[in-house]
């Protein structure tokens, strides 16, 4: 467990890398089909040179201080895969065991036909992750995936909320907990 200090300081240099680099403002239609004021590209984030590892450290801290236990994390290829390899990371760092999986938008026809490739998630506990999300699509289709895997998913989390459903959504059709780090009105986006 890192010091509370460090912590806060990841969350503070992370919230303004995102809203220096990932908010770019203008008329966007989302994955989701909705539009928007502003389009939050969380991969200028988390593949990023300095932000990368923060994203690591402050999304692990947000799993250790809501008590989730995790083997593994990931979630659907593109936007999690970045996320879950940071988390993989700094996990290491800090001494500690947890595999990372990426679950793609369809099985495989294919090799093993897998849908969800990596260390095995089977009879594991494992979150599922998302950079960001508006209607949750994404994390419930990672999720269903991951549960046909033989995943036993814990929560789903994200780097940042949008305040447009997500959270609601996958609570209730997963009947988990959903986590973010940063919500929109903490980058100024109301």
């Amino acid at each position: 467990m890192e010091s509370m200090t460090t912590q806060t300081q990841d969350r503070a240099r992370l919230l303004e890398l995102i809203k220096e680099l990932a908010v770019v403002r203008g008329r966007v239609t989302l994955s989701s089909g909705k539009e928007a004021d502003y389009y939050i590209d969380l991969r200028r984030i988390t593949l990023h040179h300095e932000a990368a590892p923060l994203v690591g450290r402050v999304m692990l801290d947000l799993l250790d201080q809501a008590g989730v236990e995790a083997q593994a994390v990931g979630g659907l290829t593109m936007g999690a895969d970045p996320v879950g390899t940071a988390m993989l990371h700094e996990a290491g760092r800090q001494g500690r065991a947890l595999d990372a999986f990426v679950v793609r938008k369809a099985q495989k026809s294919y090799g093993m036909g897998r849908q969800v490739e990596g260390p095995s998630v089977e009879g594991r506990p494992v979150v599922v992750l998302e950079d960001t999300s508006t209607t949750g699509g994404s994390a419930l289709t990672a999720v269903e995936g991951v549960r046909q895997a033989g995943g036993q998913v814990q929560a789903v989390a994200v780097i940042v909320d949008r305040d447009t459903g997500a959270a609601e959504r996958i609570e209730e059709e997963a009947g988990v907990q959903y986590l973010y780090a940063f919500g929109k009105d903490e980058l100024g986006l109301d």
